[in-house]
């Protein structure tokens, strides 16, 4: 007779299957009045189905259209994430489905991914490939954590391209000078928060309102909705930008610091010139 949680064993004529797995035990009756072959035999099957089970063998496992997905990420994204990522999201995605649309998530493999990739590079737009399987791959994890997609992860086998770091470059005094000078107001102030307080211009400058700038203190608030980081800071403010925020500030008739003549906020799009303008300004050249 084998021991309890290694066999099967016979008591009061019953034949039960009793085995450990993963630490888990199973005590499972086999049948009564039967012989010692015949209960192996059943008590196999039984410890078959047991660890089908939990492998997930012979239960469909959850899965998702994806385009269904995509819809569902997006939904969550435009509540969870900033307008900016947002806006990439949305266009990785769009051309993931160039790619993607009409199959199921657990369709897709790591030469489908790779495949994708590949059309990306050969199609002139290598700087988005790395952004779009990031997306993907946020995408599944997502589903993931659902429960709507029960599933591999395809991405997580696939190289992201190697990106050049690029070049870090400081200002010389001299220059500085000379791009304050020919800068115009509100733009000047924007650039004097970009050197002397480090912020992003579109996501952190344009974004400041009267609020978060503090004269008795001292120091602008950068908000967690608008850091890079996702989490608030607070930054001194030397003389120069000082002055600048505060006359900004008087002037200012809406809420936030940079605004256009008619008060509305002053955005990176508002902030470009025209076509009909940039032709002109090239044509004087």
């Amino acid at each position: 007779m084998a021991r309890r949680g290694d066999g099967i064993y016979l008591r009061s004529n019953t034949w039960w299957l009793d085995f450990v797995h993963q630490g888990q035990r199973h005590v499972v009756r086999v049948g009564k009045g039967i012989n010692r072959t015949v209960a192996r035999e059943i008590a196999s099957v039984k410890r078959a189905g047991i660890l089908k089970g939990e492998a997930g063998i012979g239960r469909k496992r959850k899965d998702l259209g994806f385009d269904q997905a995509k819809d569902e990420f997006m939904k969550w994204a435009e509540t969870n994430k900033r307008r900016r990522t947002v806006r990439t999201y949305r266009q990785c995605l769009e051309a993931l489905a160039r790619s993607f649309s009409g199959k199921r998530l657990g369709e897709l493999s790591p030469f489908d991914v790779e495949r994708h990739k590949r059309t990306r590079i050969e199609a002139g737009v290598r700087v988005m490939v790395n952004r779009e399987l990031a997306c993907l791959r946020a995408l599944y994890n997502r589903c993931r954590e659902w429960g709507k997609y029960e599933g591999d992860n395809p991405v997580v086998k696939v190289k992201t391209l190697r990106e050049n770091e690029g070049r870090l470059r400081f200002l010389e005094p001299d220059e500085e000078v000379k791009l304050l000078a020919a800068a115009r107001e509100p733009l000047r102030s924007i650039i004097l928060a970009g050197i002397y307080a480090g912020l992003r211009i579109e996501s952190e400058a344009l974004t400041l309102r009267s609020v978060d700038v503090d004269f008795r203190t001292g120091l602008l608030t950068v908000q967690s909705a608008y850091a890079k980081a996702g989490k608030t800071r607070h930054v001194p403010m030397n003389a120069k930008l000082r002055g600048a925020l505060a006359a900004l500030k008087e002037k200012a008739l809406g809420e936030t610091i940079f605004t256009r003549r008619d008060g509305a906020p002053l955005t990176a799009r508002s902030g470009r010139p025209s076509r009909r303008h940039a032709g002109m300004q090239a044509s004087r050249k």
